[in-house]
């Protein structure tokens, strides 16, 4: 599951066609992403449907595991490797009882205690964030690096990073325990979208050498 989580591209498909959306996809998995998350807040659940279909033909291809965002419908309908939910979807266990025991199931979480009662109620890795300021979430309240790593240290769950993370700030998780960063606008706005993924792998690769060195230490 860590190793999943390294470079974990979340998709925002606002002012893209769905040609070029799935261009970019089948770029970011070919480029070396670890994991994708469909995330359609404004769909219909039959366009989210047919979409979901048409990404995980891509993902299945590259052996990349597909998240469906907040929908268990459609992650069942499509027989998705998993959900993400948030604050405001059906309960942890109640998901995880839908879902079965061997999907994937991530939690968003800003505090140990939501964390905790994650990973109690079947959470298999949480996402923390916004760590930076986003567009796609422009209402959040922010997650501190301190807040970060307490979550890390005290609820022992595989944590990926969310909100704002660009190539020039990736390194700043270094040291911080985190399994990987979610990555948005940074790939679905690149212009070389392969370039800019193998970048990001370099630098997650970097950040995590940092991580063995200081645990290290």
């Amino acid at each position: 599951m860590e190793e999943a989580l390294s470079l974990y591209l979340v998709t925002n498909r606002d002012n893209l066609s769905d040609d070029r959306f799935l261009d970019i996809v089948l770029e970011a998995c070919e480029g070396g992403i670890t994991m994708l998350q469909l995330r359609e807040k404004e769909s219909s659940t039959n366009e989210f449907y047919e979409l979901a279909l048409k990404v995980k033909k891509i993902t299945d291809s590259y052996s990349v595991p597909l998240i469906i965002n907040d929908r268990v419908d459609i992650c069942l309908a499509i027989d998705a490797d998993g959900v993400h939910i948030g604050d405001d979807e059906l309960p942890v266990w109640k998901t995880r009882e839908l879902i079965g025991p061997d999907k994937i199931l991530g939690v968003s979480a800003k505090t140990v205690t939501r964390g905790i009662e994650a990973k109690f109620e079947g959470a298999d890795y949480l996402g923390v964030g916004a760590i930076y300021p986003t567009t796609t979430k422009v209402q959040t309240k922010l997650t501190s690096m301190e807040e970060l790593k307490q979550i890390v240290d005290e609820v022992k769950l595989p944590v990926v990073a969310i909100g704002g993370i660009k190539e020039d700030n990736i390194l700043s998780f270094s040291g911080s325990g985190v399994s990987g960063v979610s990555i948005v606008s940074e790939i679905m706005q690149a212009k070389e979208v392969p370039t800019k993924v193998l970048k990001l792998k370099e630098l997650v690769e970097k950040m995590k050498m940092k991580d063995v060195v200081s645990y290290d230490n």
